[in-house]
């Protein structure tokens, strides 16, 4: 027998009558009770027949009307002390398998005693309930599969439901076929399984075979005729999802997913609330795993501070930071819209009249200062910035002022308060800067490294690439132009990036306060870096309308594939596999001068025209 997977019965109070309650008892277990009867009946009548080698006229049939009496009372109270009619297990469950044997052995152990003590000398062998025992349990077994089998047909997708192949025959793979088989409303019918592991070729799931691999997918979707495929790969990357879409792209499928585990776990999401494939999955990255012990360890019970809490990235890390139990989570930002949508996820409300929401600029030293005395921060994630290249690239000074004296100010501030955790998030452009944002997140960075020998703390950076879904981003930005009608504008046919989800950033930036030690620049692995052009050709292929793309140019500043890590870093990963541990210079703030950093950006920009 199978286990399968059931969503939780709904919490409430039950407002049937106790007539009602009586009536759904006796109809959903007196049938079970009577078939568990009939069992033992038949099982004691057999073992009494092997006991007298089929001689009937050996056989004491009063006796043995009374040795089945007797076990039926027994059976009752084992049944019911063991909640085998007290709706405790689903009807041929392991869980009630289990429990089935353990009344069995007490029901023959009992009924032994009854045969020695009044059926010896009567024709009721010591030996009866030791043959009977087994014989019954396997009769109840067989009979709560039959009924199991019963409900499973009863429920079972209809034939309107659409064929669906499964790629990835392991546990997932086959939970998710037990619960598709068992849900007549999930409007998908499981037809076969596709894996790539040749150890796996013989495995059937309730009659759902391994039919092939992935470079089966044609033909075994002409021979199932099934319309999708469905990926049940546990943290299936974004390179498998792509070569899966490929290959159902030939063969004229569409790919559908599993929403992701933690929504499962948290009861977010059903098993069976399938979606099709984004384009968010085919070029994003799983979340690294966290490592829980040396998170706890310095966010449990601290006063949090979150600079720039209502952009994308701040304010999905203010609801990461929360599930760990802060003392107190301090929200900040100079955006009171932002900052109500971020305490309204979090918090429920959004009435902006609390003291976890805190308005103020990094621009404005002596506001930070002010607020971090009162406030009194342990841990500070420095989320606040400005981020847009081309923006940048018209208004540099803006960028000084937001990235460069507005960290320093936040450094600042967290140092007068003996602040221990401090965690800047900066970007890959800071890598051999070639932009106002790289540079000016170069040096934050710098500054952050030089605070860190300072206050001798852990002051340290987190860098990665482009976020998938946040504001003013490629993917938002391509679905508006394809909405309009187009065109789709890329800078150049072969410019890639490096993609990872909100998600998957904020657990970085929480993961490091964890494992960074100070100075450092922690670095994710992040995989091999996408081709612009391919996701703007997916993103149109998906909505079906004919989009032309249009080659802009790259635009000043604007490198053709980005690094992560500079000439000289390192690329250390002490803690974590998928974390690299680099190092950057530092520089005093008596050092960082504004002319002087503008200076710099124009060499560049000279040293840029130059090399074109």
């Amino acid at each position: 027998m199978v286990e399968s997977l059931e969503l939780p019965r709904p919490l409430g109070r039950d407002t049937r009558s106790s007539g009602e309650r009586f009536t759904h008892f006796i109809r959903q277990f007196g049938l079970l009770f009577v078939c568990d009867v009939l069992a033992w009946a038949v099982a004691i009548v057999a073992a009494l027949l092997l006991r007298f080698d089929f001689s009937l006229t050996l056989v004491h049939w009063g006796w043995t009307a009374a040795l089945i009496g007797a076990t039926a009372l027994l059976q009752l109270v084992a049944g019911w002390g063991f909640w085998l009619y007290r709706s405790r297990y689903q009807t041929g469950s392991f869980d009630e398998v289990r429990a089935l044997f353990f009344s069995t052995v007490a029901v023959s152990a009992f009924a032994w005693v009854f045969a020695f003590w009044v059926g010896y000398g009567n024709g009721i062998p010591r030996s009866t309930m030791v043959i009977a025992g087994p014989i019954a349990f396997s009769l109840m077994g067989i009979l709560r599969y039959l009924i199991r089998l019963a409900d499973e047909q009863r429920m079972k997708p209809g034939a309107e439901a659409e064929r669906v192949l499964i790629y990835g025959a392991g546990y997932v793979g086959s939970a998710t076929v037990r619960r598709m088989l068992t849900d007549a409303v999930a409007g998908s019918l499981p037809v076969g399984f596709l894996d790539d592991d040749v150890a796996k070729r013989n495995l059937e799931v309730r009659g759902v075979r391994v039919l092939g691999g992935l470079d089966d997918l044609a033909e075994v979707a002409r021979q199932t005729s099934a319309s999708a495929v469905l990926v049940c790969i546990g943290y299936a990357d974004s390179s498998l999802l792509r070569r899966v879409n490929d290959a159902a792209a030939r063969a004229g499928l569409r790919v559908m997913v599993l929403p992701p585990l933690e929504r499962l776990l948290q009861g977010k999401d059903a098993i069976s609330d399938l979606r099709d494939l984004s384009i968010e999955d085919l070029i994003g990255r799983h979340p690294v795993r966290l490592e829980m012990s040396s998170i706890a360890e310095y966010l449990q019970d601290r006063v949090v501070l979150v600079t720039g809490a209502g952009g994308s990235i701040g304010s999905e890390l203010c609801r990461q930071l929360s599930r760990f139990a802060p003392k107190e989570l301090i929200l900040l930002d100079r955006d009171e819209t932002a900052l109500q949508g971020a305490q309204l996820s979090i918090s429920g409300h959004g009435l902006l009249d609390t003291r976890d929401v805190v308005l103020a600029d990094i621009r404005d030293e002596e506001a930070l200062r002010r607020i971090f005395a009162e406030r009194r921060p342990e841990v500070v994630f420095h989320a606040a910035a400005l981020k847009h290249l081309p923006m940048l690239e018209q208004y540099p000074d803006e960028a000084w002022k937001t990235n460069v004296l507005g960290t320093l100010n936040v450094l600042r501030a967290a140092q007068s308060v003996g602040v221990g955790t401090f965690v800047n998030i900066s970007t890959d452009k800071a890598a051999n800067p070639t932009s106002v944002l790289g540079h000016s997140k170069r040096v934050a960075e710098k500054l952050t490294a030089w605070m860190a020998e300072e206050s001798g703390m852990r002051y340290l950076s987190v860098r990665f690439g482009n976020v998938i879904g946040s504001r003013g981003s490629m993917l938002p930005t391509f679905q508006q132009l394809i909405e309009a009608g187009g065109p789709v504008t890329v800078t150049h046919p072969d410019v890639t990036r490096y993609f990872m989800t909100i998600p998957e950033a904020c657990q970085l930036v929480i993961q490091a306060g964890g494992i960074g030690r100070p100075g450092e620049v922690l670095i994710l692995d992040m995989g091999e870096p996408v081709r612009i052009l391919d996701v703007a050709e997916q993103m149109i292929a998906q909505s079906g309308k004919p989009i032309e793309i249009v080659f802009t140019g790259l635009r000043h500043g604007e490198k053709l594939h980005e690094e992560l890590v500079a000439a000289g870093e390192g690329d250390e990963r002490p803690f974590h596999p998928k974390i690299s541990h680099a190092h950057v210079s530092t520089i005093s703030p008596d050092r960082v001068d504004h002319d002087g950093w503008i200076a710099r950006l124009n060499l560049t920009s000279e040293a840029e025209g130059r090399a074109q």
